[in-house]
């Protein structure tokens, strides 16, 4: 290979696949969440209080505009009229609604039991007051712990694939079944699962929560974006619309946040510890469910460009959907938000780990690298 190709293929290892500004530093974002929602939860004690207060039905109203306007954007950007594609190639689909839905919510309560419920239930002393009942703070973040690993990503996994040179249009396949998966599963499986863990969950609420915040974003996001589509045109919306939409969402995010950490801002400051004792059995949690995906990916033949995104999805979490049925459920300044919140903060930092994992061992599997991303994703070989 001579050095100009050699460079040509550098450059297609690297085009295209790169977060946003946003997107990159997103840890770092939720960290200064922490400190400006530890600071107007100390100085002005009563704004976040009367904004929780405005409330319909155990729903507040601002949060409620917050969440709705942090989904919007990931549910317009999916095509649902690309899942029939999925009956073409169903096996990479049908592996990850088999470890999304009856996986990973069980191995998410084992961890979140084996760490938070006995290895560290002696450092997370105290209790809180859910709904009129005392709470242990275990049993609260356990409680955040389920909620997200119950709840598969179905946005940033599209980022995630297009870093790993990964087939798109079956990364979107699974994106829109798996988004239609949690509108139909999320509520069952999160009550039962909550309930089966001694938390007492009322299932009309969890039912509303997802109602408002899947649902209707949802219905939302492909009304609008099949209107967009005929009216204005596809370049019209990936070029205009999503350019203009996306710092609504972002803003939507860190509001949440900030609005979070006021509630939590003395338990953080009087317990730090917490946010590490949390993230471990997250983090656990993402690294077994990519392993098992991955390596089942493998024995079944799966080619590279179908087995990544079919890992990825499982690995990561949709921590939108997670922050608001906690905040609906416990309220916004639980611990279990809490623990839904320590998910953002680990999300990015911890799936570009597994990007490069699946970059360094494309070799493994076979390859139709004709349906990656880039044009030249045969780039990807083991280094050294």
């Amino acid at each position: 290979m001579t050095t100009n190709q050699t460079n040509q293929g550098s450059k297609a290892f690297q085009a295209g696949g790169q977060l946003s500004f946003f997107e990159r530093y997103l840890t770092v974002w939720v960290f200064l969440c922490i400190v400006v929602g530890i600071f107007l939860g100390r100085t002005f004690p009563g704004i976040a209080e009367t904004l929780d207060a405005m409330s319909v039905y155990q729903v507040s109203v601002p949060i409620a505009i917050c969440l709705f306007f942090m989904m919007y954007p990931i549910m317009v950007k999916i095509d649902f009229f690309q899942a029939k594609r999925a009956a073409q190639t169903p096996k990479p689909v049908m592996l990850t609604l088999v470890i999304n839905w009856l996986i990973k919510p069980f191995t998410m309560v084992a961890f979140a039991q084996f760490f938070l419920g006995w290895l560290f239930q002696p450092l997370l002393a105290g209790t809180e007051l859910v709904r009129g009942m005392d709470v242990t703070l275990a049993n609260s973040y356990i409680a955040g712990s389920i909620l997200l690993g119950i709840a598969p990503c179905t946005a940033m996994v599209l980022m995630w694939g297009y870093l790993s040179y990964s087939n798109q249009g079956h990364t979107l396949v699974m994106v829109a079944i798996n988004s239609l998966a949690m509108l139909f599963l999320y509520a069952p499986l999160g009550g039962w699962l909550l309930s089966a863990n001694n938390l007492v969950v009322p299932w009309e609420t969890i039912v509303l929560s997802v109602l408002v915040y899947v649902g209707l974003p949802l219905f939302a996001g492909s009304v609008s974006r099949i209107w967009i589509l005929r009216h204005k045109g596809k370049a019209w919306f990936e070029q205009v619309f999503l350019k203009y939409l996306s710092p609504v969402a972002i803003a939507a995010l860190l509001i949440t946040l900030i609005l979070l950490f006021a509630f939590k801002g003395e338990l953080i400051v009087n317990n730090p510890f917490h946010i590490v004792l949390i993230a471990v059995p997250l983090f656990c949690q993402t690294n077994f469910i990519f392993l098992i995906s991955y390596v089942a990916a493998q024995k079944m033949k799966l080619v590279y460009e179908d087995a990544a995104p079919a890992a990825l999805i499982g690995a990561s979490n949709h921590f939108e959907v997670a922050i608001a049925t906690a905040v609906t459920l416990f309220g916004l300044n639980s611990g279990a938000a809490l623990a839904t919140v320590v998910g953002v903060l680990i999300e990015v930092p911890v799936m570009l780990m597994l990007v490069e994992v699946c970059k360094r061992t494309a070799f493994w599997f076979p390859r139709e690298p004709e349906k990656a991303t880039l044009p030249d994703p045969r780039c990807m070989r083991p280094l050294g």
